[in-house]
């Protein structure tokens, strides 16, 4: 885990960032020793931000199926899928 005092950013943000960028791990900044920002690289922002809207969708599915939301055999998956190629396959897509 990457602590700095927040001055640190002012004095050294070149090397903050490439720290975010090369660990891809986030960088906690203090103030006053107590916790105040967490700064980190754009990428990986964007991929933790996709895995929870994934863990998200994932959840309200399971709330669904465990509200007796009625889910896919493996067998009608294979069949929706198959449909939907040879759709794509007759319409050139």
């Amino acid at each position: 885990m990457n602590i700095r005092p927040s001055a640190a950013i002012r004095q050294n943000y070149n090397e903050i960032a490439d720290m975010c960028r090369k660990t891809s791990e986030p960088v906690f900044l203090t103030k006053n020793g107590e916790g105040d920002l967490v700064v980190m690289d754009i990428e990986t922002y964007n991929r933790r931000e996709k895995m929870l809207k994934l863990r998200e969708e994932l959840l309200s599915v399971e709330e669904s199926r465990l509200n007796g939301s009625k889910g896919y055999s493996v067998e009608e998956v294979v069949s929706i899928m198959r449909n939907a190629v040879r759709g794509a396959e007759k319409h050139g897509t």
